[in-house]
C-alpha cells in the first residue's frame, strides 16, 4: 500500500464510519477499485490506525457532552448524566456479546461483494422507512430503546449494513428525537470501538506491510474527515434529510451486485 492509497482509505473510514453508507461496506469496495494488496479490515495495524482516528475525531466533535457526562457520573445522587451513562451500557451488551463470540465466523462467513451489496440495499430500506415515519419526537431514549438501538449495532457487524444508519434509523422508528438519536448514536459507539481495539491488541498479531507514512497518512485523512462527517451528520439528522443516503445506498448496493454479477 502507498501514500495515495492510505490517504484514500482513511477518507474512506472517515466519511463512511458517520454517514449512513456502511464504512466496511466501502472500505471493501474501496480495496476492490484501487486493487490493494492488504485489506484495512484484516491487517490490525492498519484497521486500529483508522479506527483510533474516527474515535479521536469523535471526542473532538462531542467533546462538551462527553466532559459533561464524565463529571455527572461521579455524583452521589442518580443524575440524567448517570442514566444517560448507564443506556449507553444497556446498548453495549448486544454487541459486546456479539464481538466477543461471533465476530470472526461473521466477518469470514459474510465478507463478500455480494453480501456487501444485498447489506447496502437493505440500508437504503432501513433509511426509508425512517424518513417516512411520524415520531413522537421523545426527548430522551428509554432504556428499552437504548437496548433496542443496541440490537441495530449488533446486526450492523455485517459488511455493508450500515452501523450509524440502523441505528439512528432504528431511533427515529421507536419515536425519539432526531438530534438525540444522532447523538446517542456516535456516543454509543466509542466502548465497542475501544474494546474491540483491545481485544485485537491482546491477540498480539501485528502484521507488517505497511509503512509509517501511509499510516499516519491514512490517520490524517480518517480523522479530519471522520470531524466533518460527524458534525455534518447530526445536521442532516436534525434536517431529515436521510433519504438522499437511502438513495445512495440503493445505487452503492446496485453497484456491488453488478460488479460481481459481471
Amino acid at each position: 500500500m502507498d501514500t495515495l492509497q492510505a490517504i484514500i482509505l482513511g477518507v474512506v473510514q472517515g466519511l463512511t464510519e458517520f454517514l449512513p453508507v456502511s464504512s466496511s461496506g466501502h472500505l471493501q469496495l474501496a480495496n476492490e477499485i484501487l486493487g490493494t494488496d492488504l485489506n484495512p479490515e484484516s491487517n490490525l495495524t492498519f484497521s486500529l490506525t483508522l479506527h483510533a482516528a474516527t474515535v479521536l475525531s469523535t471526542i473532538v466533535i462531542l467533546w462538551a457532552e462527553i466532559w459533561r457526562l464524565l463529571k455527572g457520573v461521579f455524583s452521589r445522587t442518580f443524575t440524567d448524566e448517570q442514566a444517560y451513562v448507564l443506556k449507553i451500557v444497556i446498548s453495549m451488551i448486544p454487541v459486546g456479546i456479539v464481538g466477543l463470540f461471533f465476530k470472526d465466523y461473521i466477518e469470514a462467513a459474510f465478507s463478500s461483494i455480494v453480501v456487501v451489496g444485498v447489506m447496502l440495499l437493505v440500508t437504503a430500506t432501513l433509511l426509508t422507512f425512517a424518513y417516512y415515519a411520524k415520531p413522537r419526537e421523545n426527548q430522551s431514549l428509554s432504556y428499552r430503546d437504548a437496548f433496542i438501538v443496541g440490537l441495530a449495532q449488533a446486526v450492523a457487524v455485517l459488511p455493508g449494513l450500515s452501523r450509524s444508519g440502523s441505528t439512528i434509523a432504528t431511533g427515529l422508528l421507536l419515536g425519539n428525537k432526531k438530534e438525540s438519536v444522532a447523538q446517542f448514536s456516535f456516543l454509543m459507539v466509542l466502548p465497542p470501538i475501544l474494546g474491540n481495539a483491545l481485544l485485537d491488541c491482546l491477540k498480539g498479531d501485528f502484521g507488517g506491510g505497511v509503512e509509517t507514512l501511509p499510516l499516519i497518512a491514512g490517520f490524517v485523512a480518517a480523522f479530519v474527515t471522520g470531524c466533518i462527517a460527524c458534525k455534518w451528520m447530526i445536521n442532516i439528522v436534525k434536517r431529515g434529510k436521510l433519504i438522499y443516503f437511502a438513495i445512495y445506498c440503493a445505487i452503492a448496493g446496485i453497484v456491488a451486485l453488478a460488479t460481481y454479477i459481471l
